[in-house]
């Protein structure tokens, strides 16, 4: 008969090896999680960033869809614009002044003066925004009446800074040419 010798080999591992494999697993899982907690913290920013850049678009498109149904536009200065609304015939202001974006829709009359962005987000800059008019002169002008609307300054969140810079132009719906 023959006879097979097996030795049993008990080794396992040791404490050691033990510590060493669960320390480089716990270093790994905390890059991990610093990684997705980093990843979840900056989509968060985005979002709300989005937000507060759509609710500034917003803005953008009502003074656009405003001004494009009105008449009779008057620019005093660079951070002021007044037309005639023409749906109720008041006469309605915007203007720029001290980072934010104010409306009036009884002609600026002292009062009547709506914010219509949130201040403490967004700055804007009285200096670099403007509004621009051209083709609203009185007669012999021939040309459609056009508002450029330029808006800078910045967004702030958790304490960072974010420049913006948004501008749109609008022509008079209403054809005023007379021939």
């Amino acid at each position: 008969m023959l006879k097979i010798n097996l030795q049993k080999n008990n080794r396992g591992y040791t404490i050691i090896e033990t510590m060493i494999a669960v320390s480089i697993f716990l270093v790994v899982i905390t890059i991990g999680m610093e990684a997705l907690l980093n990843a979840n913290l900056i989509h968060r920013k985005s979002q709300d960033m989005r937000s507060i850049m759509d609710n500034l678009s917003f803005i953008m498109e009502d003074m656009s869809r405003n001004l494009r149904t009105g008449s009779n536009y008057n620019s005093t200065s660079s951070s002021q614009i007044s037309f005639d609304e023409t749906a109720t015939g008041e006469r309605w202001v915007y203007r720029i002044e001290s980072n934010n974006i104010y409306k009036s829709t009884q002609g600026g009359a002292d009062g009547s003066w709506t914010p219509l962005n949130i201040e403490y987000e967004i700055k804007i800059d009285p200096n670099a925004s403007s509004f621009s008019v051209i083709g609203a002169e009185p007669p012999p002008d021939t040309q459609q009446p056009f508002v450029t609307i330029r808006l800078v300054g910045t967004i702030t969140y958790r304490n960072i800074d974010t420049p913006f810079s948004l501008q749109t132009s609008v022509s008079q719906r209403l054809v005023d040419i007379v021939i």
